[in-house]
């Protein structure tokens, strides 16, 4: 009788508890909920000694204001600058500073990482070493002073470090997600370290590559692809303009949308490597010709995409609705990303937008009576328009930002995008920025839409729009112009790159997804600059391409520095772009004659080999987990060489890479927790080859442009 009893009292009691979760819900799985929808890992603050403003949006995007906006370290002061903390100040005398500001939203807090001070690159580094029993362990090459980590944007507090050890608690509630990150932040006494970035899959660190997905952001590799250039799948759709103002080089020449399903169908991607596709801009252009070119005379056609006239619809040229979501969903069951290249800037002058409100363009005009056309930089950079048919848009007004955000996100509203590329960023003022992230993470917290976008100048300009509610990453250009004038340009040095990547991960942090590229459509090809065919500096480098053939140069040089490139890209924190027909080594100048259409036939044993060892790198690249999240120490650079090592989880990668004409021996002293041993060669030139001597020390031998990858 007792036995029923106490069985009745527990199946009450099991009721009891289900009418509970039902009426007043569920605590946890609120709080996973909330996790889930915030589970993007927000850009830390940089502050400066003083008081640095802020805008909430900036890291909550999906906020218009907080219930409150506190810190605990007394080093920090905040003041509200606008109702509900929608803006504040932020104020400090700290030279050095690793710390959180808690962000209150409807009773739940989470974070925003505060750093100040400077990344001390000489010799502050850390690295995750193990997980036991759920602790992750970190090891630091300088005594920790300060540190901190988060969780899905919660702080952990149960994290501890003394001396040169740093111990983090994975949360319990981590074994709730697939997918979810912890980041950790320390300094030393001379500066802040790399940060650390783990992801975790159902609470557990992710250790082998297999288990990364095409939504790991960090572990993504681009191809860039102009439509119409790339592949006919459609010969219905076929159009061209057949004026004789037009010359064929820059009319349309067949590319559709139809092509690039049949490249995803055929495995060409995936075979590369590739996990995203960055395609042309889609929307609607003019069916006429327009713009001069003189010697040799000719208008263009829009068969790039970039001068819209309907801002939501598909151009017929491209395709139909139905072939773009065919698309889409091929390349998802292929396990890879689609993004969209997306024009904010402009629309054509003819587009029913701009008849019906012809007021929303900014001047043509400078007060002094110049045209403001091509005033790329200095205080008309966000007014000036890129020629006379593509007015430039007065985003800066509230009327026009708010209806043309709404044609971005037409985008991912109506179609499975994954995010975008956008065109011109700097041209374009931070509110529009602003605005698209808001309601776009407003609508759709749980998709997982990246942004990338385009950018030319200093890393502060470039990383003033790298914010969770602006845009991802940009493409770091400053690494592309270095890396050429370094492997095409023998009196330039090695360290210029070093340098240049340590500086972006300064800037972005240490696990940014700035885009590293191998070129674009807007300049001549990387292989003619290396082989010497096409002169490094400032002159008509498209003229080049209407005037003469323009080739590779010297061969061996040509495609030695291509390859240089793409080991740089492939093993340097960032994500890898490969433009088409830089996988092969197409030679050309500048727009239009780095737009060729693609044939997919390598013309001589040189692309054949450049093909696979593009393949290798790529693929390399993704079956890493240091090179995808692993912290990046230089063992040596000089004029000639570098070598570096990434760090995970205990595992390691070494990368060495030669720039000159002449082979190189180098000896290098491994870190004490870089445990020498048996080293698996990823991929390497022929020559190239890396051995352990003992005592902690690498022996690396480099041909002529040679490199190595090599595991441990």
């Amino acid at each position: 009788m007792k036995k029923k009893n106490l069985l009745i009292l527990a199946f009450v009691a099991i009721v009891g508890i289900i009418a509970y979760i039902v009426i007043t819900g569920n605590p946890k799985a609120e709080k996973a909920e909330f996790a889930r929808g915030n589970s993007f890992a927000v850009v830390p603050m940089n502050i400066k000694t003083g008081t640095t403003h802020h805008y909430l949006t900036d890291y909550y995007p999906q906020w218009e204001g907080a219930d409150e906006v506190t810190t605990a370290d007394e080093r920090l002061a905040l003041t509200a600058t606008a109702e509900n903390w929608a803006e504040f100040d932020v104020t400090t005398e700290a030279d050095i500073l690793v710390s959180t500001i808690e962000v209150v939203h409807d009773d739940a807090p989470l974070s925003i990482v505060v750093l100040g001070g400077v990344r001390d690159t000489a010799g502050s580094y850390m690295s995750s070493t193990n997980v036991k029993e759920g602790v992750i362990a970190i090891e630091a090459t300088l005594p920790v002073t300060e540190a901190v980590a988060l969780w899905q944007n919660e702080r952990i507090e149960a994290i501890s470090f003394e001396g040169h050890a740093i111990n983090v608690t994975i949360p319990e509630e981590a074994k709730d997600f697939e997918r979810s990150v912890i980041r950790v932040f320390a300094a030393s006494e001379s500066g802040r370290f790399n940060d650390v970035l783990l992801p975790l899959e159902y609470g557990e660190v992710v250790t082998d590559a297999e288990q990364l997905k095409r939504t790991d952001h960090q572990a993504q590799i681009l191809y860039s692809l102009m439509i119409d250039r790339f592949n006919n799948g459609n010969k219905a759709n076929d159009w061209k303009i057949n004026s004789p103002e037009v010359l064929d080089k820059v009319d349309y020449q067949g590319g559709d949308i139809a092509g690039i399903t049949a490249k995803i169908e055929e495995g060409f991607f995936t075979d590369l490597g590739i996990t995203t596709i960055w395609i042309s801009p889609i929307t609607q252009n003019p069916y006429d010709a327009w713009g001069q070119n003189v010697n040799p005379d000719t208008k263009f056609s829009g068969y790039h995409g970039y001068w819209p006239i309907y801002s939501t619809v598909v151009d017929k040229r491209f395709g139909t609705d139905e072939e773009l979501r065919t698309m889409l969903s091929t390349a998802h069951e292929g396990e890879m990303n689609v993004i969209l290249d997306y024009v904010a800037n402009h629309l054509h002058i003819n587009s029913p937008v701009l008849q019906e409100h012809p007021d929303w363009t900014t001047d043509l005009y400078l007060p002094d009576g110049r045209k403001n056309i091509g005033q790329w930089d200095g205080e008309t950079r966000l007014t000036t328009w890129f020629d006379e048919h593509i007015p430039t848009l007065d985003l800066e007004r509230e009327e026009v930002c708010d209806p043309m955000t709404d044609s971005a996100l037409h985008w991912v509203r109506n179609f499975d995008f994954d995010g975008y590329r956008h065109d011109a960023c700097k041209h374009i003022p931070l509110n529009y920025w602003r605005m698209l992230t808001h309601k776009m993470k407003s609508e759709m917290p749980d998709r997982n839409l990246w942004m990338i976008g385009e950018t030319y100048g200093d890393t502060e300009l470039i990383g003033s729009y790298v914010k969770t509610g602006m845009i991802d990453s940009q493409f770091d250009f400053n690494l592309y112009h270095n890396s050429r004038d370094v492997i095409a340009d023998p009196n330039q040095s090695m360290k210029l790159i070093a340098a240049t990547v340590e500086e972006s991960e300064c800037a972005y942090g240490s696990h940014h997804t700035m885009g590293n590229i191998t070129g674009n459509h807007d300049k001549p090809r990387f292989i003619s600059l290396a082989g010497g065919d096409m002169a490094l500096g400032w002159y008509d480098d498209k003229a080049e391409g209407w005037h003469r053939d323009v080739k590779v140069g010297d061969m061996d040089k040509g495609h030695a520095g291509l390859q240089l490139l793409k080991a740089i890209i492939s093993t340097v924190p960032g994500v890898p772009c490969v433009y088409q027909g830089d996988e092969y080594g197409v030679p050309g100048a500048n727009d239009p004659d780095n737009r060729d259409m693609m044939t997919f036939e390598c013309e001589n044993d040189y692309q054949v080999r450049e093909f696979e060892q593009t393949k290798a790198l790529f693929n390399a690249r993704r079956e890493s987990m240091p090179l995808n999240y692993g912290d990046l120490r230089t063992l040596y650079v000089d004029d000639q060489a570098w070598v570096f090592l990434r760090h995970y989880m205990g595992d390691w990668t070494i990368v060495a890479l030669n720039v000159r004409t002449e082979a190189k021996s180098i000896i290098v002293e491994l870190p004490a927790f870089a445990k020498c041993g048996n080293l698996e060669t990823a991929v390497a030139t022929e020559g190239a080859d890396v051995r352990c001597l003992g005592d902690g020390k690498l022996e690396v031998t480099l041909p002529a442009y040679g490199y190595i990858i090599a595991n441990k």
